[in-house]
């Protein structure tokens, strides 16, 4: 498939799947799945979507890819990856947990992303129902396999590179980035049905928030 790289067992940041978001609050902003990918410097596949970074930037850019690219990377607003250092959480002023020593790569799509089923089958995206089920298991830290898209852009905006998120497998539990999901159901046991006598029913005409009404 031109153009696609595939990311393996990767780890899954700020995950926007169940459903499409925009990345700023203004009126009119286009609304995107996406999420960040975080690996290891070493990671086999990175030097493959770095290589493609270059040919996509060299196929429209010709001689100038140099020049551009040395621009891009000299800020972060105008590419979809870098060293996860970069990524700083506003409230601690550290790098976010799981970022530091890390290479990210920030994809999106306006269009659902696929969404890869354990035996390699993908869900049919006219299946809301399904799609968004499968998209709930995806969590911040868990690991996944994914297909990104690197291009380029070139308008009003400016030059930069971004990427597609083409579509998105689990792959592995992992530490859950945050507080995670809260499980709550260690405080509760099983409630047995009560009788009505058991029941507190206020009497008739008795109002059924007398502090609240003056009683």
């Amino acid at each position: 498939m031109a153009n696609i790289i595939y990311l393996s067992n990767v780890r899954l940041s700020f995950p926007s799947l169940v459903e499409a978001r925009a990345s700023v609050d203004t009126p009119g902003a286009v609304k995107k799945f996406s999420a960040d990918l975080l690996m290891a410097p070493s990671h086999a596949n990175l030097a493959q979507f770095m290589a493609e970074v270059n040919a996509v930037a060299t196929a429209k850019w010709a001689e100038h890819a140099a020049n551009v690219l040395q621009i891009i990377q000299s800020d972060r607003k105008l590419r979809c990856y870098g060293n996860g250092a970069e990524k700083i959480d506003k409230k601690t002023f550290k790098p976010y947990v799981g970022y530091e020593g890390n290479i990210y790569i920030s994809a999106n799509r306006e269009e659902m992303p696929q969404m890869i089923m354990p035996d390699g089958s993908a869900v049919d995206s006219a299946n809301t129902m399904a799609y968004q089920a499968m998209a709930r298991k995806l969590y911040g830290g868990c690991y996944v396999n994914a297909a990104v898209r690197p291009w380029t852009q070139d308008n009003k905006h400016g030059r930069g590179i971004r990427c597609d998120l083409v579509a998105i497998q689990f792959y592995a539990d992992g530490d859950a980035f945050g507080e995670g999901v809260v499980d709550a159901a260690p405080m509760f046991g099983a409630v047995a049905a009560p009788s009505l006598s058991a029941m507190s029913v206020p009497a008739a005409g008795a109002p059924v928030f007398p502090g609240f009404l003056g009683g």
